[in-house]
């Protein structure tokens, strides 16, 4: 018989789930099942270490692994997040200001989890369901393995991505992009594109997760305003973009690529930029795919600029002539 567990969120049933399931819930197996350690109840029927003198109950944390605060266990551990937030409809953010950006952006929160000397900072959030969990700093480290110095995180659930059809229907300009996987970049990217006139983002199957907490901070929340989805073929989706009249502008420090001020009005006009991972830059194929490369030019021998760099003096040219 699989092993049970009374506080499970949706994880697989197989040997693995069940083992996640114990360690998430830090949990210990009895014969026939796994057992939680309930909540701390006081004289009155409270739950111990409630506040109950605020508009938003806050519950006291003094031990890391308390269950109740299990989706913020590990949080530097990328592999293991990248691989488990996606599939259970979770993300996490960090931050103050990110977090009100997810809510205002309409993202259900799961949880909230906040240093104990800063939990007046959520007295005014509409909080619902959600519980709020206040701890010391030190509680907060050990559960989360960093110093969690902006003091405020949440648990957030996912909403389902539109298609990529879907977002070009609703896009003039867009950018796509090829095997970026490191967080920071992602990031800047997406406020970059905010910034810039950018309406979508679209990305190739191996892309890191927009919604990982690294790239959620360093988005500054806007990750939640740009529309983004998913190629499920790739470069072949390509032509998804070309289809609905976008001409792919594919990036690159070629020496035969055309200087990206030097494009034509109607190449600016329905842009689709084609950005490719820091380093490598745009495959091949990615490049036979596009319509035309074009390049940033570079001046005193450098080569080429770090690929959120680049986006952004990308995304400025190409929307120069928009109106204020």
């Amino acid at each position: 018989m699989p092993v049970r567990c009374c506080c499970a969120t949706g994880v697989g049933s197989d040997a693995t789930g069940d083992a996640w399931r114990a360690a998430r819930c830090g949990a210990r197996v009895a014969a026939g099942g796994v057992r939680c350690a309930a909540p701390r109840r006081s004289p009155s029927g409270a739950p111990a270490g409630v506040r109950q003198n605020r508009r938003v109950p806050v519950h006291e944390i003094t031990d890391p692994d308390d269950e109740r605060i299990a989706d913020y266990r590990a949080l530097t551990d990328v592999e293991l997040r990248t691989r488990w937030e996606p599939p259970h409809g979770l993300f996490i953010a960090e931050g103050e200001l990110v977090l009100r950006r997810a809510l205002r952006a309409g993202y259900p929160a799961r949880s909230y989890l906040v240093d104990a000397k800063r939990a007046d900072q959520l007295a005014d959030l509409d909080v619902g369901d959600a519980p709020v969990y206040a701890a010391s700093q030190q509680v907060l480290e050990k559960a989360t393995g960093f110093h969690v110095h902006r003091g405020v995180l949440a648990s957030f659930r996912r909403r389902p991505l539109p298609t990529v059809a879907e977002v070009l229907a609703q896009a003039r300009r867009i950018v796509i992009l090829e095997d970026v996987n490191n967080h920071t970049n992602l990031g800047a990217i997406f406020r970059g594109a905010a910034a810039l006139g950018i309406d979508a983002v679209l990305l190739s199957p191996t892309c890191a997760d927009p919604l990982y907490r690294r790239s959620v901070r360093v988005s500054m929340g806007e990750v939640f305003a740009v529309p983004y989805a998913k190629f499920e073929q790739w470069p072949a989706g390509l032509e998804q973009a070309r289809e609905a009249g976008f001409t792919v502008l594919a990036m690159t420090p070629a020496p035969d690529a055309v200087p990206i001020q030097r494009l034509s009005p109607a190449q600016r006009e329905r842009a689709a930029l084609l950005l490719g991972a820091e380093g490598p830059g745009l495959t091949a194929a990615a490049q036979r795919a596009s319509d035309v490369r074009v390049v940033v030019p570079m001046r005193r021998g450098v080569d080429s600029l770090n690929v959120a760099a680049a986006a952004a003096v990308a995304f400025w040219e190409l929307g120069r002539d928009d109106p204020l």
